[in-house]
């Protein structure tokens, strides 16, 4: 376990035995530029391209343990960029889990699914990265147990939380705070927020 991980488990930003699991197998190297191979290590958000970051460490860890993904549950990875979201997530849900990430700019999303690929998990259909808009969901394969959203919206899309299934949580940064939305009927949810964050812009709100 490298000391990242371990970090992040002292911390308390880690909690859970499978998305541990996930942090310790699938390397953040594997989703940077090559110029930053050296920093995948360290616990703070870096470049790839666009305008665009790999998340902090931290912030993805606090994420996924509010996300709750569980082995089997079909995930909406929203803004999912370098791909590295979208591959701890299909580690989580495993062989009877999906996963589809959305990242709307095309060199992203073609860098997202280079990155996916040196897991073989597209070819076997455990990730499906489309480049589309995000905020509008992805209704071809909703709903979904789980959705993420992995930059700032300035309300929660309304299509997501139609996409989601009763009794699935959506966690979504809202300008600085994580929110964490659990639905309890086809109308109603459990709101909670998180403040204290920092994330670029989810691209695609008009």
């Amino acid at each position: 376990m490298d000391s990242l991980v371990k970090d992040l488990i002292y911390s308390g930003y880690l909690k859970t035995d499978r998305i541990i699991d996930a942090f310790s197998k699938i390397r953040r190297v594997d989703f940077v530029p090559e110029d930053l191979e050296s920093a995948a290590q360290a616990n703070i958000p870096l470049p790839i391209g666009q305008g665009q970051t790999i998340s902090q460490p931290l912030t993805v860890a606090f994420m996924l343990e509010k996300l709750e993904p569980l082995p089997g549950d079909k995930i909406l990875d929203v803004g999912s960029g370098s791909g590295w979201t979208a591959v701890l997530l299909a580690h989580i849900v495993g062989e009877k889990g999906k996963v589809i990430g959305m990242e709307r700019i095309k060199e992203l999303c073609d860098f997202g699914i280079n990155n996916v690929s040196k897991y073989h998990l597209i070819e076997g259909g455990r990730v499906k990265i489309i480049c589309a808009d995000g905020t509008k969901g992805y209704v071809n394969e909703a709903p979904y147990d789980r959705i993420l959203v992995s930059a700032a919206a300035r309300e929660v899309p309304k299509e997501l939380k139609k996409q989601l299934k009763v009794g699935g949580r959506l966690v979504i940064p809202v300008g600085s705070s994580i929110w964490v939305l659990e639905k309890i009927s086809d109308k109603d949810f459990r709101e909670k927020e998180y403040p204290g964050f920092a994330f670029v812009p989810l691209v695609g709100e008009h």
